[in-house]
């Protein structure tokens, strides 16, 4: 059995998703220390004028080392109103713009606290349409006891039974593989090899949102992302 586990994400890119495509189980590490300058609340989408950050606004100032799971979203700014016209604005023309604006807005317009929703309604929903089966766990919901960094994953990957963790290529900067070697699980680091598709805008743009694909592909977003279709 394979398992990756990943922190939530806001509009997560490829190969968030690629590693989704490929576990048995995919946990969501939700009771780790946020992460300011990471992923959690923001992420690129393809403008005319390059790449365009949307950030989520979050309450973190003053609050002592919030878990992922405890993060508030400042609704006191209007992000929403900003992040649906950026993306409206940027991908009309797009093939699959109708469908796919349809499922964004219908989270956007949601009145989210907490900004673990609201990315774990995005995950869901994009997962649904890419047709990932993959069964989603809660990292918080495991009653891990504390430990070390590598010992935790270790301990994940035990209480599912799991003999491999398919792991980020972050993963090498920090975790212990001589724990994992003694435990008898195989750790696989997950070198993603980005897909080159078809793009509005000019030259091709990788590491973005998973929405530029949606929106450019639709239907064989999943068969791209994951390399088995390739588009010229």
């Amino acid at each position: 059995m394979r398992i990756v586990i990943l922190q939530p994400s806001y509009l997560p890119w490829l190969g968030y998703f690629d590693q989704m495509s490929k576990s048995d189980a995919f946990v969501i590490y939700d009771d780790v220390q946020y992460d300011k300058n990471g992923w959690r609340n923001r992420n690129r989408i393809k403008t005319a004028r390059g790449p365009q950050w949307l950030t989520v606004p979050v309450l973190i100032k003053g609050r002592h080392s919030p878990r992922n799971r405890e993060v508030e979203i400042n609704n006191t700014v209007a992000w929403r109103t900003k992040h649906l016209r950026s993306i409206a604005q940027n991908y009309s023309k797009t093939p699959y713009f109708t469908p796919t604006m349809d499922l964004v807005r219908s989270i956007l317009e949601r009145p989210w606290r907490l900004l673990l929703d609201l990315n774990m309604a995005f995950i869901r929903m994009i997962a649904e349409r890419l047709e990932l089966n993959t069964r989603i766990y809660f990292s918080s919901d495991l009653d891990i006891t504390p430990c070390g960094k590598t010992q935790r994953l270790i301990e994940i990957c035990r209480r599912f039974g799991a003999d491999t963790l398919l792991e980020g290529a972050a993963g090498k900067n920090y975790i212990d593989e001589d724990l994992f070697t003694r435990a008898k699980i195989r750790l696989e680091y997950h070198d993603y090899r980005h897909p080159r598709y078809c793009q509005l805008h000019g030259e091709f743009i990788s590491y973005l949102s998973i929405v530029d694909l949606l929106f450019n592909h639709g239907k064989d977003s999943l068969a791209i992302l994951t390399g088995q279709k390739l588009v010229s």
